[in-house]
């Protein structure tokens, strides 16, 4: 066989091999992608054509005061959760790795099993648990405050509550990828490092730390794209209020979309929210690369 052939046959085998995930990802990303984009210039309903409108739609958005409160309250909730989640997971993922055999499984996956949960279930127990009257964790918040609080009706408890909840739902999975981390470092780093006089929190500076910077970097990016993009805690539980302290951007495409039947703004909406997390989610990666470096 010739070198031409064989390289059209690789070409061939390629070409056959790739083209799955190109059919797949045109037909339900890029082409819906498309018209999006496309229906964020018209002033169309949800379903069926509308009217060109230009950059009416942006326009209207950038001067609706609901958009910076929905926009607010997204930021306040990535300040919420994203170190903190992340922190926590650390923290327990170093606990957790100092266990062996089937202790060590048992946490695991005990830490694991809210995250496989599907939100509906997740958020029925907090609010059964925080329930005004019955909930089993008022008498706790009660001894804070001095008296009991409808958590998800109050402006002020509602955010840091869902906060609370979506840490609890979400943190198994950032828990198994610091322990894949941790299990990557060689255990002679550690032995050398105990011959040399380092102690436990100087291993964990000097080692562990720089390390596993890697997947930290990862689950902080991970964890801001997933926080931006809060719907369904947020409608399960509070509804955006009140008063609409947990107004969220997600929340107010689909009451424009599915409630108001703006298809066209709704599609605005959704373009300035995936620009946003584009960008925040490449200026963070870039900035903990460039923390990684030093």
């Amino acid at each position: 066989m010739s070198r031409k052939r064989r390289e059209r046959r690789e070409i061939r085998s390629a070409i056959l091999l790739v083209a799955p995930f190109l059919i797949v990802f045109s037909l339900f990303f890029l082409y819906p992608t498309a018209r999006v984009i496309a229906l964020s210039f018209t002033d169309a309903p949800l379903i069926g054509d509308g009217n060109w409108i230009g950059f009416g739609n942006y326009i209207k958005l950038f001067n609706d005061r609901l958009f910076y409160t929905s926009l607010w309250n997204n930021i306040y909730f990535v300040l919420l959760t994203v170190v903190p989640t992340t922190a926590i997971a650390l923290m327990i993922a170093l606990a957790v790795n100092r266990l062996g055999g089937r202790i060590q499984a048992l946490v695991l996956t005990l830490f694991f099993l809210p995250y496989v949960l599907p939100v509906s279930v997740v958020t029925m127990i907090w609010w059964w648990m925080l329930d005004f009257q019955f909930g089993i964790l008022q008498p706790l918040i009660a001894a804070i405050t001095g008296r009991p609080v409808a958590v998800f009706k109050d402006p002020v408890w509602v955010m840091p509550m869902i906060a609370l909840v979506t840490i609890w739902w979400t943190n198994g999975f950032n828990v198994l990828l610091f322990i894949a981390g941790l299990r990557n470092i060689p255990p002679d780093l550690y032995e050398a490092a105990a011959l040399d006089g380092a102690g436990p929190w100087q291993r964990f500076r000097r080692v562990t730390w720089p390390l596993l910077w890697p997947v930290t970097a990862l689950v902080l990016t991970l964890q801001l794209i997933l926080q931006l993009k809060l719907f369904d805690q947020v409608y399960l539980l509070s509804k955006g209020g009140p008063f609409n302290q947990s107004y969220v951007i997600l929340l107010q495409m689909y009451r424009e979309a599915f409630q108001l039947n703006h298809g066209g703004y709704a599609a605005a909406i959704a373009m300035v929210l995936f620009v946003v997390i584009v960008i925040v989610s490449v200026l963070q990666f870039q900035l903990l690369r460039i923390g990684g470096r030093k």
